[in-house]
């Protein structure tokens, strides 16, 4: 299985990395479009969502979560999701009391409820404490998601569904995620509001 740890290029060698994993992102449309609209059934039936990572995938947690409790684009009800990466007390309570494999997946269990969605990102999709999140959320009766690098991790391999990109570089992987998070974001808007039109129309 291979790792995303090869120093990414400069300047154009940076470009031409994220331009082929942009290009190969196209094939992935419909399935974002696709957790967009269940992500819209979950949260518009009063589910939640649950979303965690490590480091530069715990930023991009955090940036799903505020997009649905905020907004993404135009004015909308809040939607409930947690990202559990933020919880500095939990988190450091937990890896103390449980071990740091134990972050994730004792709030999962905590949290989450048979129903709800679980989203993970890694950009190795080997983080211990992830596939532990993973594993508590399946436990539960949670969907899971995956954002991962390389394909064949044990992260994709343990969740309903992932997006794997190609891409030996972590920063090309990261960066495809936060344009996947803003793919998911766009379609589960749209997908809020034709549920919103059709309830009055």
């Amino acid at each position: 299985m291979s790792q995303v740890c090869r120093p990414l290029p400069t300047g154009r060698g940076h470009l031409d990395a994220l331009s082929a994993a942009l290009a190969a992102l196209y094939d992935e449309a419909g399935r974002l479009d696709g957790w967009g609209r269940r992500l819209a059934e979950v949260l518009g039936g009063g589910g939640r969502v649950l979303v965690a990572g490590n480091g530069g995938s715990a930023a991009q947690a955090q940036h799903l979560t505020a997009e649905l409790v905020g907004r993404y684009r135009d004015d909308r009800p809040p939607f409930s999701a947690i990202a559990l990466c933020a919880e500095g007390a939990a988190v450091t309570a937990i890896a103390n009391d449980y071990g740091a494999e134990e972050t994730f997946a004792r709030q999962v269990r905590a949290h989450g409820r048979a129903g709800d969605l679980l989203v993970l990102l890694s950009t190795s999709g080997c983080s211990p404490n992830v596939l532990a999140a993973a594993d508590a959320g399946n436990a539960a009766g949670l969907g899971t998601w995956a954002l991962t690098g390389p394909p064949g991790n044990p992260l994709a391999q343990r969740c309903d569904d992932a997006l794997c990109v190609d891409s030996p570089h972590t920063a090309t992987v990261q960066e495809i995620h936060l344009v996947a998070v803003h793919l998911v974001c766009a379609a589960f808007d749209h997908a809020i509001e034709r549920a919103a039109l059709e309830a009055v129309g």
